[in-house]
């Protein structure tokens, strides 16, 4: 198109050019001129106005429409710099309004795709940080002698923001569950930056309330002012057979006793990990009193706060931890025994939690659960419950 206008602009000059020498050659005689000549210099100026008319109507007209053409098999091919897309107006305002619609939604649709092509890359990047949290989480978990620990944990979206582990140093195990603040990616983040911190400390440190004070130090200078983590940890001496626990601003921790046949709820402190600069002398360790076919039960907030219908409408209840406890206090015993089992209280909540949610449920939030059992002489994993619910128990919702 660019060199059709440059032989049409060169033959144009050179008609010009041949009707000046004529009038220059004759002068005021150049309209006596013989109608042969007469009649070659009204071919020229009808020649020259119907290649005007013609250039014209293609640059003003024909031109646009041409370089939208090109503009559209470019935004195909995805060949566009990143500045916007901006075309050669026209004369004519109709053609003006129909050249500014294919601009704005060609720039609409370039912006969506450039979005699009950054999406798939924060994609990959979720994954890779779902993948990371996958092996983390999923690892086979510590065994302790005198314990039977079961812990699982469901993430509402791609990234989960609980977490959970059980580690072992020394006679020592230690067992926790935790709650970043938040849903997304720095959740998720911040739940693997604890869970490699406490892992190093607890190489270090004895006591839970040290190893988290060393955590907070070095969490909260280098996360924002709104991110925490809360968690809930005991610790098991496994030598002495006695059971400690520290909180960090998270729920309720659950004790079933065995010889009351009842549960009671421990509350934990106010402060959670990058709250404050220092929490050492707000952390405190303390003793309790765990016997022999007692069962603890940690939780995130996902158990208490699950809704009981598809969405939020005002009218939706909470599960909250009366229902908890009752879960843990109707849980049933190991057949031919009068204990319950880790494996019966896990059952029972996963039971009771999916036939309050029903069917379509929504899950608002990552939910985790750990029951520990401490085991007696008596007990036998073969005669436990099974660990896979049957479908008559539950609707929808499961592990």
């Amino acid at each position: 198109m660019r060199g059709f206008y440059t032989l049409f602009q060169a033959f144009i000059l050179l008609v010009l050019i041949w009707n000046i020498a004529i009038f220059y050659v004759f002068g005021e005689d150049a309209l006596n001129l013989p109608d042969t000549a007469k009649y070659s210099f009204m071919v020229s100026l009808v020649v020259i106005e119907f290649l005007i008319i013609i250039y014209i109507v293609n640059k003003f007209f024909f031109a646009p429409i041409k370089e939208l053409e090109l503009t559209i098999k470019n935004f195909l091919a995805w060949n566009l710099k990143n500045k916007d897309i901006a075309l050669e107006r026209s004369f004519n305002p109709h053609l003006n309004f129909i050249l500014s619609f294919f601009v704005k939604t060609l720039n609409t649709l370039k912006n969506i795709k450039s979005e699009f092509i950054h999406g798939k890359e924060i994609k990959s990047e979720v994954e890779l940080a779902k993948e990371i949290q996958g092996k983390m989480l999923t690892k086979k978990l510590t065994k302790v002698p005198s314990l039977d620990i079961i812990v699982k944990s469901k993430p509402a979206g791609e990234i989960g923001w609980d977490s959970y582990d059980i580690i072992q140093q020394w006679d020592n195990y230690y067992i926790y569950v935790g709650d970043a603040t938040g849903h997304g990616v720095w959740a998720g983040f911040i739940m693997i930056m604890v869970n490699a911190l406490i892992s190093g400390f607890s190489k270090v440190y004895k006591s839970w309330n040290a190893i988290l004070a060393k955590t907070n130090e070095v969490l909260k200078p280098r996360v924002k002012a709104n991110l925490l983590m809360s968690l809930l940890m005991i610790r098991w001496d496994e030598e002495e057979k006695r059971m400690f626990m520290t909180w960090a601003w998270h729920e309720y921790l659950m004790i079933y006793k065995h010889e009351q046949r009842k549960c009671f709820r421990i509350k934990s402190g106010w402060v959670a990990l990058g709250m404050i600069k220092d929490v050492t002398k707000l952390l405190k360790e303390q003793e309790i009193k765990f016997e022999p076919n007692d069962i603890i039960v940690l939780y995130s907030d996902g158990i208490t706060e699950a809704i009981n219908k598809p969405k939020k409408d005002g009218s939706e209840e909470m599960f909250l931890e009366d229902r908890l406890v009752q879960s843990i206090e109707n849980a049933p015993n190991i057949k031919g025994k009068d204990y319950k089992s880790s494996r019966s209280v896990f059952n029972n909540i996963t039971i009771e939690l999916s036939k309050f949610m029903g069917y379509n449920p929504v899950q608002l939030d990552d939910v985790t659960l750990a029951t520990v059992h401490y085991k007696w002489d008596n007990f036998d994993i073969a005669n436990d419950f099974p660990a896979n619910i049957p479908e008559s128990f539950i609707t929808e919702w499961n592990w």
